[in-house]
């Protein structure tokens, strides 16, 4: 038996309690597949209205442009708790046909959290792929020429695989890219993604929708579509965020790292010395939207960085390495336009981890214990 000497102990002991069990409560798992797909969450135009004085009806048209021209997706609320279920992260280089059977692969899988059309040496496209661990990744890789997916070794070049630990992620910021729109705006005047003019009330909506503010929950729908009162879908939300399953409710943009027509840089990048100083500097640069303490050959960071063009990085680099004197070293810079991106539902991986959970719950049976000694799948 444990004792406690005050409430904070107690306190403290039943919020590792819940974590611990919060995927394996049906209740929780049946909220979250709700909120993270979006249903009972929306934009709240009167909200909107009043903090920028401007008619519901004028913010109502403007947010609804942003949807339409696919600026910005509707509002869900993140699930964080898919970093805790994948623990691993995988970029794949790989050689494979584009045909419609790939990209059908892509779409549906339940670990590609996105993709990537490239030109680097034997390789013609990038993913982006989350697993629980290496023996799962090694497993569902083996299955996929047997099951045709993708062709097997001997007509194809073989993949690179890039392994990184998602418990290692210093920052997790994918809407940073707001501020650089907001510097587009100032310095031209005007600001025009997927060919539709923002205007400074459209930016300051989307700059509010992307940090959260002016989404609402619609509690009564989500209790009547679950069949329980409002008050405990309420504190079950509250907890959920608390245990930092979720994020705040809020819209992100169609590619995740960056927002329309601006362009993706995967770096890797060695650090030198003072890595303190230069972490400090990744996670209130406005460039980086995510970023990775890692081990990989030589490179100790891995960061998602967002540029208007590739002209724009490359000054960035060259303020870095002055800012940074003798600090960096060699560096490995992957460029992706917009045109390079496959669309992918952003929310896919995380509702699969939803699913099974749910599915588990129904059928333990189908969760065996891995035997090493056992002819893999």
């Amino acid at each position: 038996m444990v004792f406690f000497k005050s409430k904070k102990y107690i306190n403290d002991y039943k919020h590792y309690v819940f974590m611990a069990d919060i995927l394996d409560d049906e209740l929780n798992l049946k909220i979250l597949k709700r909120i993270c797909s979006g249903e009972g969450v929306s934009v709240n135009y009167s909200y909107l209205s009043k903090k920028l004085k401007k008619h519901r009806e004028t913010i109502k048209k403007r947010t609804e442009e942003l949807f339409k021209h696919k600026i910005l997706n509707k509002p869900i609320f993140p699930f964080f708790g898919q970093f805790k279920e994948h623990g691993l992260m995988v970029l794949v280089q790989a050689e494979i046909p584009f045909n419609e059977q790939f990209e059908n692969w892509i779409r549906t899988d339940d670990h590609i959290f996105a993709a990537y059309r490239l030109r680097k040496g034997e390789y013609n496209v990038m993913l982006l792929l989350f697993h629980r661990s290496i023996l799962r990744y090694q497993l569902w890789r083996r299955a996929l020429v047997k099951e045709g997916k993708i062709p097997p070794r001997d007509t194809r070049y073989p993949s690179a695989s890039a392994f990184f630990s998602t418990q290692m992620m210093i920052k997790y910021e994918p809407s940073a890219a707001t501020a650089l729109l907001k510097k587009m705006l100032e310095k031209n005047g005007k600001l025009t993604l997927n060919q539709y003019k923002i205007d400074e009330l459209g930016f300051e909506i989307l700059e509010n929708l992307t940090k959260g503010e002016g989404v609402r929950i619609n509690e009564d729908y989500l209790a009547k579509r679950i069949g329980v009162n409002r008050k405990t879908i309420r504190q079950r939300i509250n907890k959920l965020l608390d245990a930092h399953m979720v994020l705040k409710p809020l819209c992100r943009f169609p590619a995740f790292f960056c927002p329309p027509d601006l362009v993706l840089i995967i770096s890797l990048l060695e650090v030198k010395k003072n890595e303190e100083e230069l972490e400090a500097y990744f996670k209130h640069d406005p460039h980086i939207s995510i970023a990775f303490q890692i081990c990989h050959g030589r490179y100790n960071y891995l960061l998602f960085e967002v540029f208007e063009d590739t002209a724009d990085h490359i000054r960035w680099e060259h303020e870095l390495n002055k800012k940074f004197e003798d600090c960096l070293g060699v560096s490995d810079a992957t460029y992706l336009t917009p045109n390079m991106m496959i669309n992918i539902d952003q929310q896919k991986v995380s509702l699969a981890v939803i699913n099974k959970k749910l599915e588990l719950l129904k059928h333990p049976q189908k969760e065996q214990p891995w035997n090493p000694l056992a002819k893999p799948l």
